[in-house]
């Protein structure tokens, strides 16, 4: 595939406790290999809690509202405009910390699997689980 064009309205969402997913490229549905492109909404007071992906780097940019973002046991308040770029296999977490949902467009590479991501979950494990 050369191409393919996803409209807002096209988009595949996942709703989540904490926000909502919205794909913009994965292989499943653009054929990407090299990169997964979402658009992650938090909820107010929500977040994408500690988690990792082994093989994958990650940039996370805010387009709206304000977010507690961790690279292992660092943080640092981004707002919009401002980005984080996150190493493999690195533990990292988003919160939003705005009056309003906070959104953000999240960049992985390379693509894994049909999904495009690999995620493990750490947060109930310290000393991820001490630190908010």
């Amino acid at each position: 595939m050369k191409g393919k064009f996803i409209t807002a309205a096209a988009m595949e969402r996942e709703q989540w406790d904490w926000g909502v997913l919205a794909w913009a490229s994965r292989p499943a549905t653009t054929g990407a290999r090299d990169l997964v492109v979402v658009e992650v909404t938090l909820e107010h007071g929500q977040g994408h809690n500690f988690h990792k992906h082994p093989d994958q780097e990650e940039v996370i940019y805010v387009l709206e509202g304000a977010i507690e973002q961790w690279i292992e046991q660092e943080n640092q308040l981004l707002s919009a405009g401002d980005s984080v770029f996150i190493g493999a296999d690195a533990v990292h977490a988003s919160f939003n910390v705005s009056g309003s949902p906070a959104k953000l467009l999240a960049i992985l590479g390379p693509s894994i699997g049909e999904e495009g991501y690999a995620l493990i979950d750490v947060f109930e494990e310290e000393p991820w689980r001490s630190l908010r």
